[in-house]
C-alpha cells in the first residue's frame, strides 16, 4: 500500500471524512474551514477573555465593558444584506464570495490591532490623560470593526463552502464549519488563557491581541488561496443590466408562510438555548452552593451533551429523518433540561442541575443542526440569503435574549430581596427561576412555530417515498461517532 493510499484510508476514519467530495476534498475542505477558526478565535476574545481583563486588570466599569461586547451584535442583523450581496456580486476578477471574505478579514485584523491601545485609552491607563469621549469612542469602534468583519467574513465564507461542495455532501459541509468554530473558539479560549496568564502586565495584552490579528490574517489567506473559482469578468451589458434589489429579493424569500414561521422558530429556540448562558454557573455558585472548580464543569457538561446530539442527530438524519422534527424534539429535551435546572433548588440536588445542563445542551444541539439544514433548503441556488438571514436572526435573538436575561434576573431578583413579591420569594433564586421559566415559555412558542411545518413536510414527504416504494431520504449529516 502506497503513502498516499494509506493516508487516504485514513482519511476515511475522521470524523467528517464523507464531507468531502471529488471536486472538494478532504485536505482543500480542511483549509477552507480554517476561517472559521479565526472568528471562533475573535469571539472567545470578545466574550471571554477580554470580559475579565477590563474588568478586574483595566478597572473598566462592568455596564461599560458590556456595552462594548455587545456592539458586535450591531451588524448581525445585516448578515442577510451581506449574503444576498455576495449572491450578486461579481468582481473584476470574477469572484463573488471572495472581497467579501477578504474585506471581512482585514476589518477584523484593524479591529483587533487597534483594540489594545484602545482599551488603554479606556482605562486611563496611560501617562497622558486622553478627552473624556476618546476612549469610549476607540474601544467602541474596534469592537464594532471586529464584529463587522467576522459576520462578513462567517456569511460569505459560509456562502462559498457551500457553492464549492456538491449538493449531496453540502449539509455535512456547514455542519463541520460550524464545528471548527468551536474548535477555534475553545482553541483561543485556551491558547489566550496561557498566553495572559501570570503576572499581568499590559504590554502583554498588546502582544497577545496584536498576535491574534496577525494569526487571523493568517488562517484567513491560507483558506481563501486559490478556493473559489474565478468565473468570466462581467462585460459592460452586463454591468448596465438592471439586479434585483435587497427588498426585492428578501420579500420574494420572506413570501412564503413556512419561511417566516421557520424565522420565528428558531428566533424563539435560540433565545430560549441562549438566555441561560452567563446564569447557569452563577445560580450554581449562589443559590446550590457549588465551588467554583465544580461551576466551571458545567460549561463542558454542556458541550458535551451538544456534541452527543451532533452524534445522533448525524445518524438520524442520515437515515432519512426530518430535520424540523429534530429540531422539535430539540425543543421538548430543553424543556427538561430547564426542569431538571428549576427542580434542583428545591431539592437541593447538584447532580440533578448537572443533569439539566447536559439536557440544555443536547436540546440546542438538535435544534441547532434541526434548524440549520431546514434553513439550507429554503433557497436552491444563491444560498447566502438563506444563510444570511439563518445567521441574523440567530446572532440577534442570542445575543439579546443574552443581555435580557441578565437584566431580568438581576432586576427581579432585586424585587425579591426588597420584600415586593412577598415573603415566599425572598430568595436568590428567585430571579434564576423568572429566567428559568421564561426560557420554558420561549421554547413552547418554538414548538408552536414548528409543530405546523412538521405536519407539512411529512405531507410533502409521503407521496415521494410511497412511489418509490423506500424511505424518503434526509438531507443528511456526516456521520461522526456516535
Amino acid at each position: 500500500m502506497t503513502r498516499l493510499a494509506q493516508w487516504a484510508w485514513n482519511a476515511r476514519l475522521l470524523p467528517f471524512a464523507d464531507a468531502a467530495s471529488t471536486d472538494l476534498p478532504l485536505p482543500r475542505l480542511l483549509r477552507l474551514s480554517l476561517f472559521q477558526v479565526s472568528v471562533g478565535m475573535a469571539l472567545a476574545l470578545l466574550n471571554g477573555t477580554l470580559n475579565r481583563v477590563m474588568i478586574v486588570e483595566l478597572h473598566v466599569p462592568a455596564w461599560l465593558v458590556a456595552t462594548m461586547v455587545a456592539l458586535p451584535l450591531l451588524f448581525a442583523p445585516f448578515r442577510a444584506f451581506l449574503g444576498f450581496r455576495s449572491d450578486q456580486h461579481q468582481s473584476v476578477l470574477g469572484w463573488r464570495r471572495v472581497p467579501y471574505i477578504w474585506f471581512g478579514t482585514l476589518l477584523q485584523y484593524g479591529g483587533l490591532a487597534i483594540m489594545p491601545f484602545a482599551l488603554m485609552v479606556l482605562s486611563g491607563t496611560g501617562q497622558v490623560t486622553p478627552p473624556p469621549w476618546l476612549g469610549p469612542s476607540a474601544a467602541g469602534l474596534a469592537f464594532l470593526m471586529i464584529g463587522a468583519g467576522l459576520h462578513s467574513t462567517q456569511t460569505a465564507g459560509l456562502a462559498l463552502a457551500t457553492d464549492l461542495a456538491p449538493a449531496q455532501t453540502r449539509p455535512r459541509v456547514v455542519a463541520l464549519m460550524y464545528v471548527m468554530l468551536l474548535v477555534g473558539m475553545v482553541g483561543g479560549s485556551v491558547a489566550f488563557g496561557w498566553l495572559l496568564g501570570g503576572t499581568y502586565t499590559h504590554l502583554r495584552l498588546i502582544q497577545v491581541i496584536q498576535g491574534a490579528a496577525v494569526v487571523t490574517l493568517l488562517l484567513n489567506i491560507i483558506a481563501l488561496w486559490q478556493q473559489e473559482p474565478r468565473g468570466s469578468a462581467p462585460d459592460a451589458s452586463a454591468a448596465a443590466a438592471p439586479k434585483p434589489t435587497f427588498l426585492s429579493a428578501w420579500r420574494d424569500f420572506t413570501a412564503p408562510a413556512a419561511t417566516r414561521r421557520l424565522l420565528a422558530a428558531l428566533g424563539f429556540g435560540t433565545a430560549a438555548f441562549s438566555m441561560q448562558d452567563v446564569l447557569l454557573e452563577p445560580y450554581g455558585g449562589e443559590v446550590l452552593g457549588m465551588a467554583v472548580g465544580a461551576t466551571s464543569l458545567l460549561t463542558a457538561l454542556y458541550a458535551g451533551g451538544a456534541l452527543i446530539a451532533f452524534g445522533l442527530a448525524s445518524r438520524r438524519l442520515g437515515r432519512g429523518a426530518d430535520p424540523l422534527r429534530v429540531a422539535a424534539q430539540g425543543t421538548l429535551v430543553g424543556v427538561l433540561g430547564f426542569v431538571a435546572v428549576v427542580f434542583a433548588d428545591p431539592l437541593h440536588s447538584a447532580a440533578l442541575f448537572r443533569a439539566g445542563a447536559v439536557l440544555i445542551g443536547f436540546g440546542g444541539g438538535l435544534f441547532s443542526v434541526g434548524t440549520l439544514l431546514a434553513a439550507m433548503s429554503l433557497r436552491e441556488r444563491d444560498n447566502g440569503l438563506a444563510l444570511g438571514a439563518w445567521g441574523a436572526v440567530q446572532a440577534t435573538a442570542g445575543g439579546l435574549a443574552i443581555a435580557g436575561g441578565g437584566a431580568a434576573c438581576d432586576a427581579i431578583g432585586a424585587l425579591a430581596a426588597q420584600g415586593a413579591l412577598g415573603p415566599a420569594l425572598v430568595s436568590p433564586a428567585t430571579g434564576y427561576m423568572f429566567v428559568y421559566h421564561l426560557e420554558i415559555l420561549l421554547l413552547f412558542a418554538a414548538l408552536v412555530a414548528i409543530g405546523p411545518l412538521v405536519r407539512t413536510s411529512r405531507r410533502a414527504a409521503a407521496p415521494a417515498g410511497a412511489a418509490q416504494g423506500t424511505p424518503t431520504a434526509g438531507i443528511g449529516l456526516a456521520e461522526m461517532p456516535g
